[in-house]
């Protein structure tokens, strides 16, 4: 294609990661014409392309009462039980298509184990079942502002084509998924970079609602010299201070999560995979090479040496907060525009906690089939949209007066708020209050002197959604006078009744909350649950 054409679609998807693949194949499986246009290379951009997923993943039967009941429970009862459940049935049966797909499930006793997929592998897979299914992909297509027609209903994305000279591109389509995935900060997460949560800016710019922004303090224990932020090796770990002392670490507190506590409070942690069995350590290196690569090069045995550790942002990517879903196939509060993966929120399934890999992976899976077909349904309601689309970009891409910032700058302004673990793993009001006076600053000044041309026009408006992010996320947390789940209050470290609701946030010159009149949907408590 010239990259200076118009094309059209019934349904465009923005994203190329396993949300955006499975709603692209969703879409043109409910016999729409789809084109998914990606930031990076559809089937290896993106989080879940740089390692293992683990997959929430269970047969019908008892279990998942069981599971949705732990759920919720840990979720912090911000959860929906009917949700959980579309999204188990949903994930099992699509897994069981990979599996009839090919994908190299191992076995165990005869008998195959879909729990987990490994990320490029999974990928691959993907993408070419996507092509197979007739859909147009636009690989270095990022997005940067939606299309309107005159009532408002989403009609269309525009961008440029970073490997064509950063010309512009336009798809005018029936409707929009947005699958772009969560926002990392620019923290130099493994996979996270082109997590900058510009689906989020673009969608907000129509006047989308988000939830559970407050939700966004998910960090990962990585070594201090690596951005490798998959934790399952360190469950075989020990960890130790500075002259090589077991840590006493708080008893009934996860370990990671005891030593992330420590790192947030300014103390130095080292690790040891001291607890793998060794019949294990062979099988580990393959599992996940990238964790011992860097490692190994420096000259450490993980097994019998200590290595400093460090926390890594990676905020709504294993975070729960993202945009509004209302019904049942991912529509948000826009007509025309659906939301799947990081960039929708998974309080639905996780509540205040991260979903983590297991839980996020088969949010992915689901949330892309019921947003592409529910995308590709309005498409067939709708008909052509009109001519005469208007683009509604606006911060980092139409200043209001002179060119007076660099995204280098805005980006640095922005993470200056969010990064450090002493302000977003834990949170204090005083701190909350400031930033929040500091960030409103910030955005004016964005959105009146940010701008950029070719490769700087993209990393301008990823500077403006840094900004927009963080006080976003900073009046959730304001709002949310508590802490439950990843949202530590040091002011406020208890739990409190009158808020068991999910907080939606909003808006740009004016960012406003307020409570979300659906309340959560949960199963009735065991006895010794409700004692807990």
């Amino acid at each position: 294609m010239s990259t200076g054409d118009a094309l059209e679609a019934d349904v465009l998807v923005l994203g190329g990661g396993p949300a955006g693949a499975w709603a692209a194949l969703s879409a043109a499986e409910s016999g729409a014409r789809v084109v998914l246009a990606d930031k990076g290379y559809c089937g290896t951009s993106g989080a879940t392309a740089s390692g293992g997923n683990n997959l929430w993943h269970l047969p019908p039967g008892p279990r998942r009462d069981e599971a949705i009941l732990a759920r919720q429970h840990k979720g912090a009862h911000l959860t929906d039980a009917g949700w959980m459940d579309r999204v188990l049935d949903t994930t099992y049966r699509r897994v069981g298509e990979l599996a009839d797909w090919g994908y190299p499930f191992p076995h165990h006793d005869g008998v195959q184990r879909r729990s987990s997929v490994q990320g490029p592998e999974y990928m691959r897979r993907m993408r070419r079942r996507v092509h197979r299914a007739g859909v147009r992909i636009l690989d270095h297509h990022p997005a940067l502002e939606l299309l309107a027609d005159s009532d408002g209903v989403v009609s269309g994305a525009a961008g440029l084509a970073r490997q064509r000279e950063h010309r512009p591109w336009r798809v005018s389509a029936r409707a929009v998924v947005i699958a772009t995935g969560g926002c990392a900060f620019l923290s130099g997460g493994f996979g996270t970079n082109v997590d900058t949560g510009d689906g989020l800016l673009i969608a907000a710019e129509a006047g989308a609602e988000l939830s559970g922004m407050e939700f966004s303090t998910a960090y990962a224990l990585s070594p201090k010299w690596g951005v490798h932020t998959k934790g399952l090796m360190l469950q075989f770990a020990s960890y130790y201070d500075e002259r090589g002392t077991l840590l006493d670490l708080p008893a009934g507190v996860p370990p990671r999560q005891a030593a992330a506590l420590l790192l947030a409070r300014g103390q130095r942690v080292f690790a040891r995979l001291d607890r793998a069995p060794r019949h294990l350590r062979a099988a580990m290196r393959e599992a996940q090479p990238n964790y011992f690569l860097p490692l190994e090069k420096a000259g450490v045995d993980v097994f019998t040496q200590t290595y400093p550790l460090r926390l890594v942002y990676e905020g709504t990517v294993r975070g729960s907060g993202g945009l509004r879903v209302l019904t049942e196939d991912c529509a948000t509060t826009v007509p025309g525009l659906f939301a799947a993966g990081d960039a929708a929120t998974r309080e639905l399934v996780t509540g205040a906690i991260s979903g983590g890999g297991s839980h996020n992976g088969a949010w992915a899976i689901s949330s892309g089939t019921f947003a592409g077909r529910g995308a590709a349904g309005f498409a067939r309601r709708r008909g052509r949209p009109e001519r005469g689309l208007a683009p509604l970009g606006r911060a980092g891409l139409r200043p209001t007066g002179p060119h007076t910032l660099t995204p280098k700058e805005v980006v640095a302004a922005a993470q200056e708020h969010i990064l450090p673990p002493h302000r977003s793993y834990l949170r204090a009001g005083v701190a909350l209050r400031a930033s929040r006076v500091s960030l409103e600053g910030l955005w004016r000044e964005t959105t009146t002197g940010l701008s950029g041309t070719g490769r700087d026009r993209l990393r301008a408006r990823q500077a403006a959604s840094l900004v927009a992010h963080a006080r976003w996320i900073t009046a959730a947390a304001l709002a949310r006078a508590e802490s439950r789940g990843m949202h530590r209050r040091t002011d406020l470290p208890q739990r409190n009744p009158a808020l068991d609701h999910r907080i939606l946030t909003g808006g740009l010159d004016e960012v406003w909350t307020r409570p979300d009149p659906v309340l959560p949907v949960l199963l009735p408590a065991r006895d010794e649950e409700r004692a807990s």
